[in-house]
């Protein structure tokens, strides 16, 4: 059993003509649980800052209007992602297993990363190459 996890939220985009990465936010869970409950609450986040309701205070009146149904949509990707437990108990068998799980979503501007391993399989992969090297 994996018992801990490193979680990682980044934000990719194009500068320059290059693709750069902006770190949102790490963590590093003591169980599977609080791994889970990172990720769908790092994914809500994101969705709330990309897509407010139209009565938060620190929004203007008129500043937010509909996309159409044809545009990408983070948020909607991410609040469905975050309610949907068939895929939150893939997640949870994929990172139980020792799996590194990668949950994105992206616009014509940013990919949103939410990355989660263990921490032992980490430790283990570290190894490996070690372990496999001949003795002189």
């Amino acid at each position: 059993m994996h018992d801990e996890f490193l979680c990682h939220v980044t934000a990719y985009g194009v500068c320059d003509g290059r693709r750069i990465g902006v770190p949102l936010g790490t963590y590093r869970a003591p169980t599977l649980a609080l791994a889970l409950w990172w990720l769908r609450d790092r994914a809500s986040w994101i969705a709330e800052r990309l897509d407010p309701g139209p009565d938060t205070p620190y929004v203007p009146p008129g500043a937010l209007v509909p996309v159409p149904e044809t545009a990408p949509d983070v948020p909607r990707v991410l609040r469905a992602w975050c309610a949907d437990p068939v895929r939150q108990e893939h997640v949870a068998d994929e990172l139980a297993g020792g799996r590194l799980v990668r949950i994105a979503a992206g616009d014509e501007t940013t990919e949103y990363e939410l990355l989660a391993e263990s921490v032992d399989a980490l430790r283990m992969q570290r190894t490996l190459p070690a372990l496999l090297l001949p003795m002189a």
